[in-house]
């Protein structure tokens, strides 16, 4: 009986202290979507194009002043180029919002959702995420860097893997010079 008493006392003891010492739920950091950024450049055999596309919404999430996942949603229609102005913007921006490349009118939104957060220096993480593109799903990984109540982060995407064919050379043959390459790069920066 003696034995039992002081197994309970003890198991109460550590099981309070294991309680104590479980960190509570992240605090989560809204991203202020007008004064962050996302900018994006992709690439073509003859050259490249660059322009943005808006947050909706997006947050990160922190165990005291460490990252520890995030979502974020964009507005697939506020994509644009500032590389080109007049006609040919209009048209570069219809073309990437047409079902050749992201398919908008269906596909409004992409979305991001952390799945793995390691801390790879000071101030530093690596990422992986599911990226949602076109309804298709893929895990990618990139680092984040964290500085005050600003991030910044830079991924390349493989736009094939999301069914965006238009110009790839991995669908097509005999493009030539009309080869626009499967992987652009997306560069963030975030205020929170």
């Amino acid at each position: 009986m003696k034995k039992n008493v002081l197994s309970l006392a003890l198991a109460i003891v550590f099981g309070a202290s294991a309680t104590a010492s479980t960190p509570i739920d992240g605090e989560k950091k809204e991203v202020k979507t007008k004064e962050s950024k996302v900018t994006w450049k992709a690439y073509k055999v003859t050259g490249s194009h660059t322009g943005t596309v808006d947050l909706t919404e997006g947050a990160l999430m922190f165990d005291g002043d460490k990252l520890t996942g995030g979502e974020f949603v964009v507005n697939m229609a506020s994509l644009i180029s500032t590389d080109l102005e007049g006609e040919y913007k209009g048209k570069l921006e219809g073309h990437l919002k047409s079902d050749d490349f992201f398919g908008v009118e269906t596909h409004p939104t992409s979305k991001l959702v952390f799945t793995n957060v390691k801390a790879s220096g000071k101030n530093s993480y690596e990422v992986t995420g599911d990226l949602t593109i076109k309804g298709i799903t893929k895990p990618v990984t990139f680092d984040v860097s964290i500085y005050g109540s600003k991030a910044t982060a830079t991924l390349k995407v493989d736009r094939a893997e999301y069914d965006v064919r238009y110009g790839s050379g991995s669908f097509f043959d005999n493009l030539g010079d009309k080869t626009i390459y499967d992987e652009f790069d997306l560069v963030v920066d975030l205020e929170f």
